[in-house]
């Protein structure tokens, strides 16, 4: 079920508007002939019909309008008034922009014919929105995702972001109680137990989010409470002090009527998460395409050499630390799992490596997919399914993840990725573990265009089979 303010939501409305402005470009061509019969519209040759290429041109045209006017950032315009206003300007500047293609390439398309699609595609794509704003309004608030919060702290400030959570209208919020911080204070819920408590108090109540609310002279104890909630994929919330806004120099959410400074927050932001998604989706549903025939062969020549099954899956560390089913070609024997440690060893500096060129488990075709590369193509379906991105860090594996220190956490900021700047860097020559620098230089420089550089690169790199193995 779509999200108001989910990237989904934002890809669909892409999606949608595109369709709209393809829909009213053919919908004005069929309705124009007729127009002829009012005295002040020209008479036109019925024979002459939309070129092909605009249905393919205008809705590219009005979808990246759009999004550089931040339309499908829903947040930016809460009030129906201001989405229609964006969406006015927005519709004026690409109707600007396609009156010029169109002077420069498609002279005899008529007049009338491009006023009547721009003001179809202005009206559709507002009341597909109006009717969204009311199909949203009217869900039951049980439909919207649950969030179960425990704040830790039984001060003023945690007693006033309890009770502003517990009257909250705009979110779906349940508060499952207090940690007693210490410092007093009487609680409008229970209070389930001290700071030491908080990691059993997560797990049995199953937490969603964490708000820590600690006066000033308690805040000596937030980066320990910090540390113990890093491997939960959990949300990590600071409460300000209300008086206290202008001491931060950075970005504040709004969270059920409290600014608060967000932990665990991404580190692209919502825009650039909904064009990383769409991309992901135009990429990875070209990709299966075309990958589909590698596929079929893939598996069967694995049936032929081994048996079943085809598919490895195995749990992988994602973002923000939840874990997740990645897909794979199996390549090693069936029981490579169980004889890991058997092909373990410890570098010179004692970094763990779990994996060999010269691996016992790996089975003859196993290590022609892999040299090829064609065992990752199964993850192409996590890339559709969005538990994956077409780049970014590749998901690690839990056991792996429990030794890291805190620092190389930070690749969690992100989608994990089909493949990412370090597979460009060397790819295998080193685990996944060791190039968290990498990781966070390809967090820190993020762009679609550094994605599409990352692809292309890719692409050279297997063909050369480089740390492939």
């Amino acid at each position: 079920m779509l999200r108001r303010f989910s990237v989904n939501f934002a890809v669909f409305s892409m999606c949608l508007d595109g369709a709209s402005a393809a829909f009213c470009l053919w919908l004005s061509a069929l309705v124009r002939p007729s127009l002829s019969a009012l005295t002040f519209v020209k008479d036109i040759d019925v024979s002459v019909g939309i070129p092909a290429p605009l249905y393919i041109l205008f809705p590219l045209i009005w979808i990246v309008i759009f999004a550089s006017l931040s339309i499908y950032d829903g947040r930016r315009f809460l009030r129906a008034a201001d989405e229609l206003t964006a969406l006015f300007l927005s519709t004026f500047i690409a109707a600007i922009s396609t009156a010029g293609v169109l002077y420069f390439s498609y002279r005899d398309v008529s007049r009338a014919l491009f006023l009547m699609f721009v003001v179809c595609t202005f009206l559709v794509c507002l009341l597909w929105r109006v009717a969204a704003r009311m199909y949203f309004r009217a869900r039951p608030r049980a439909s919207a995702t649950s969030r179960r919060l425990m704040v830790v702290g039984t001060g003023p400030l945690g007693q006033a972001v309890g009770q502003q959570i517990q009257v909250s209208p705009s979110e779906n919020l349940t508060l499952v109680g207090f940690v007693d911080d210490g410092y007093g204070g009487r609680t409008t819920a229970p209070s389930l137990g001290k700071p030491g408590d908080l990691r059993m108090l997560v797990n049995r109540y199953q937490v969603t989010d964490v708000v820590v609310a600690l006066p000033y002279s308690a805040y000596q104890q937030m980066a320990e409470i910090v540390t113990c909630l890093t491997d939960l994929p959990i949300g990590v919330w600071i409460a300000l002090g209300f008086f206290d806004l202008a001491l931060y120099r950075t970005d504040i959410e709004d969270f059920a009527g409290i600014p608060m400074l967000d932990l665990r927050a991404s580190a692209i932001d919502d825009y650039q998460r909904m064009l990383k998604r769409a991309f992901d989706i135009v990429f990875g549903f070209f990709a299966l395409v075309l990958a589909l025939p590698f596929m079929a062969l893939s598996a069967l020549l694995i049936l032929l050499d081994d048996g079943p099954p085809v598919l490895f899956r195995q749990m992988r560390v994602g973002e923000n630390g939840k874990l997740f089913e990645v897909l794979k070609f199996r390549t090693m024997v069936r029981n490579a799992e169980q004889l890991q440690t058997q092909v373990e060893k410890r570098d010179a500096e004692g970094n763990l490596i779990h994996k060999s060129k010269d691996d016992p488990r790996i089975t003859r075709v196993g290590r022609l997919l892999r040299r090829l590369s064609l065992d990752e193509l199964p993850q192409l379906f996590n890339i559709l399914a969005g538990t994956m991105s077409a780049v970014g860090p590749r998901p690690e594996m839990p056991y792996l993840v429990e030794k890291y220190q805190p620092w190389q956490r930070k690749r969690f900021a992100v989608p994990p990725g089909l493949t990412g700047w370090w597979q460009v860097s060397g790819r295998s020559d080193k685990p996944m573990h060791l190039h968290t620098e990498d990781d966070l230089y390809y967090i820190q420089n993020y762009s679609i265009w550094l994605d599409l550089q990352i692809i292309v690169r890719t692409i050279w790199v297997v063909l050369i089979g480089k740390g492939s193995y």
